[in-house]
């Protein structure tokens, strides 16, 4: 019995990520169609913005990283590859469920799969873009390959956040068909809730306890201090990430198991 129990769990598992394969081909297919650079352009707006960042507030801010303004840019990079992440896979997610409404009444599928399939293209795009150019900032500025591999850590976290908030708001999305207009607001609060051109250290500690309720906050931090201090990871800050990551996660997934039986009525 326990046999049986067993081989149906892993045939489960091969068809969902047989299924999620073939979504995620689908969505990188779809998305870059006729481009030049495929998914190198998810580099191309961290690198604009960050040159932007740097020309307005490199000298100003500067000072916080060791005087340099190398250090500045490189810091600002890192904000602009979370935020950018966030922000593109879960707007992505929020109307994946909605998108293939007509799909789910024709074909029995696990609902959860749009919303991961759309967190995955963005993991792949970022894996192939960004991250290599990540790994060599880090073993230039550490000389250590643990740094490097350390980098996965904050990642992890961010793609356990992306894929909560994904779950929440695709959920949301079929009850409540005006959310990406709020949801847009929701990403601009996020953004300038996080260190992402500035320095943690200019806020207030009147406003720093609100600002860790942010869990891009700690993601961005921990990959800033394993990439730019040269120093051995800081496994507190780590788990800082890790830990608000999973509470995320937990949340979404919840209320997307909770309302998805009252899907199919308003696809």
């Amino acid at each position: 019995m326990v046999g049986n129990v067993s081989g149906l769990q892993q045939n489960q598992i091969k068809r969902y990520w047989e299924l999620l394969s073939v979504l995620v081909a689908r969505n990188l297919k779809t998305r870059y169609r006729g481009s030049i650079l495929g998914v190198y352009w998810s580099l191309l707006n961290p690198l604009i913005m960050t040159g932007l960042y740097t020309a307005i507030f490199g000298a100003t801010f500067a000072s916080y990283y060791n005087n340099s303004i190398i250090n500045y840019v490189l810091a600002a990079f890192t904000g602009l590859v979370v935020i950018n992440f966030f922000s593109a896979s879960t707007s992505q997610a929020l109307t994946s469920v909605v998108g293939n409404g007509s799909l789910l009444n024709k074909i029995k599928l696990p609902v959860s799969i749009f919303p991961v399939s759309m967190i995955a293209a963005n993991i792949f795009q970022f894996a192939v873009g960004v991250f290599p150019l990540l790994a060599l900032m880090t073993w230039v500025n550490s000389k250590s390959i643990v740094n490097v591999f350390a980098l996965f850590f904050p990642f992890l976290g961010l793609t356990l956040v992306c894929t909560g908030v994904g779950f929440l708001v695709s959920a949301l999305y079929v009850f409540f068909r005006d959310l990406p207009y709020f949801y847009e607001l929701v990403v601009f609060v996020l953004w300038i809730s996080s260190p992402v051109f500035y320095p943690a250290e200019i806020v207030s500690a009147q406003i720093k306890p609100f600002l860790r309720l942010n869990p891009l906050s700690a993601i961005i931090e921990s990959l800033r201090q394993i990439s730019l201090s040269g120093a051995f990871p800081d496994f507190i800050l780590i788990s800082h990430a890790l830990l608000s990551s999973v509470v995320m996660l937990t949340i979404g997934w919840f209320c997307f198991k909770l309302w998805r039986h009252q899907f199919m009525d308003l696809l």
